[in-house]
């Protein structure tokens, strides 16, 4: 199914629609402020082994993301933070990052898995931040291309659909996305470190 939804300002009925798909362990595609997403709730189990296989990786080697509607559900998966860490992560988001951190224990009962750490997204876009919004928890992301495929990122959710509509519940049209991926930025040294240049700057939030 492919759903059109304006960024600018999202439908509310629509974003329901899609919501209700995530309860019942149904997987989504959606955009962000970088490039297109391949999502789920992440407290349900039998939804994140379907993500994993769509993408050919086990679960305990995944990289996954966090997307959150703001700051406020970070805490629930991350160990405690500095203030400094804090106030950067203010300023920088809701934006292209992917902040990784130290998980607590919350995280490998999502993953049945033993990781360590956690990458948290909140993106710029007002469809995938009212999704999380509507759905009361983060959604878990992954993007619809390898890390290696930088180029040929997938931009046109017509053609996304395509490719994905046997393999996904729903997938919406949320316009052209980017094809630069999120910065990644490693936060668990209790410094800034960038692992992925991607779109974000962080040295202009530092």
């Amino acid at each position: 199914m492919l759903i059109k939804i304006y960024p600018e300002n999202p439908n509310p009925k629509a974003i329901d629609q899609v919501v209700e798909v995530l309860k019942k362990g149904g997987i989504i595609i959606y955009p962000t402020d970088t490039v297109y997403g391949l999502g789920c709730d992440i407290t349900n189990p039998k939804a994140i082994e379907k993500i994993c296989r769509i993408r050919g990786i086990k679960p305990e080697k995944a990289n996954f993301s966090f997307i959150c509607s703001d700051l406020s559900h970070i805490s629930d998966y991350i160990k405690p933070i500095d203030t400094s860490i804090f106030r950067v992560l203010k300023k920088a988001l809701p934006g292209p990052f992917t902040f990784i951190f130290n998980a607590n224990n919350n995280v490998p009962k999502l993953l049945s898995s033993n990781k360590k750490t956690v990458g948290i997204r909140v993106p710029d876009n007002n469809i995938a931040r009212a999704i999380v919004q509507e759905l009361g928890n983060p959604i878990l992301s992954t993007s619809i291309k390898d890390d290696d495929e930088l180029i040929e990122y997938a931009t046109d959710p017509e053609l996304i659909h395509e490719k994905y509509q046997d393999l996904v519940d729903l997938v919406i049209d949320g316009g052209y996305g980017d094809n630069e991926p999120s910065t990644v930025v490693d936060c668990t040294t209790g410094d800034f470190e960038v692992i992925r240049e991607g779109k974000g700057q962080i040295e202009d939030y530092l």
